[in-house]
């Protein structure tokens, strides 16, 4: 199968439009129409529907376009590999995590990783869905679980618990709680327990909903529920790494907890020697050991 015509192809698949796609390739658009016409007849099948609106991928043109995305994946991951050949870290580097994690722990913290590594431009991508690394949707992933797909190397970072916290201002206001009780006193602060989250920091939640807890504020990450909670609305379930950039933080409650969040690192078994992975790699591990180092203290 030609790879000019299936590079055209891809191009006006991934932009629904012969005239984009003529635009990104550097083509008139009626050179983009006859090749994937010269497609079409030597694969005996129709790959676009004609709209007014643009084209519309047939069924066929469906299978042909996820075949063509994980070339292009496989392309970038190989070109990834030359350019980490060179000695210096420099180039693209996509990151993926949660919201939480990568706003109010790894965000702040990549001052230090651009003061030794300024070439390098990291993609960071914040979100609760797994992306998939060996199909390249992201280079690096940091999750809350161990990761279950083949073929990544992985390694455990840390692990978390969730927590209670609250402002001194909404204490001195409301009154601390003594007991799982006292809760029904109280708005409670935190992702909704059927929400996309660490099985972990569901479970607390439940148990401390089952309290009659009269007054709540669900947020679909704990960067609002930290917002909320600085902002003395009550008292919030976030995870305990935040003590460290908020330490005016109050803990409340504090035999109440959840149990063990294992924290993994995980990327492609392609990017074993890829600098700007090792790079990363060992930034958040030294940043892990910096900060367990100031926990223990």
């Amino acid at each position: 199968m030609d790879w000019d015509k299936l590079r055209i192809f891809h191009a006006v698949a991934e932009r629904g439009s012969l005239t984009h796609a003529g635009d990104v390739l550097h083509l008139s658009q009626s050179a983009v129409s006859r090749q994937i016409r010269a497609l079409e007849e030597s694969l005996n099948v129709t790959l676009f529907h004609r709209h007014a609106r643009g084209l519309i991928l047939t069924e066929q043109g469906e299978l042909l376009f996820d075949a063509t995305t994980a070339m292009v994946k496989r392309l970038d991951a190989t070109a990834a590999r030359i350019r980490d050949s060179e000695d210096e870290v420099f180039g693209e580097l996509r990151v993926t995590t949660t919201m939480g994690f990568g706003t109010l722990w790894l965000a702040p913290r990549l001052a230090r990783l651009y003061e030794t590594y300024p070439a390098l431009k990291i993609d960071l991508m914040l979100e609760e869905r797994v992306l998939d690394l060996p199909m390249r949707e992201a280079d690096v992933a940091i999750r809350m679980k161990e990761p279950s797909q083949a073929d990544l190397i992985r390694k455990r970072l840390m692990q978390i618990k969730m927590r209670l916290y609250a402002t001194p201002e909404y204490l001195a206001k409301a009154g601390m709680p003594t007991t799982m009780e006292d809760m029904s006193q109280h708005r409670l602060i935190c992702q909704h327990p059927g929400t996309a989250q660490v099985a972990a920091g569901a479970l607390l939640v439940a148990e401390l909903m089952s309290h009659d807890v009269p007054s709540t504020l669900h947020v679909n990450n704990y960067f609002g529920v930290l917002q909320a909670v600085l902002n003395h609305l009550g008292i919030g379930v976030m995870p305990d790494y935040i003590t460290e950039d908020f330490p005016h933080l109050v803990r409340v409650l504090p035999d109440v907890e959840s149990g063990e969040v294992p924290v993994f690192l995980a990327y492609p078994e392609e990017l074993r020697h890829s600098k700007r992975v090792s790079a990363f790699r060992d930034f958040v591990m030294d940043e892990i050991i910096e900060f367990r180092r100031k926990h223990e203290q």
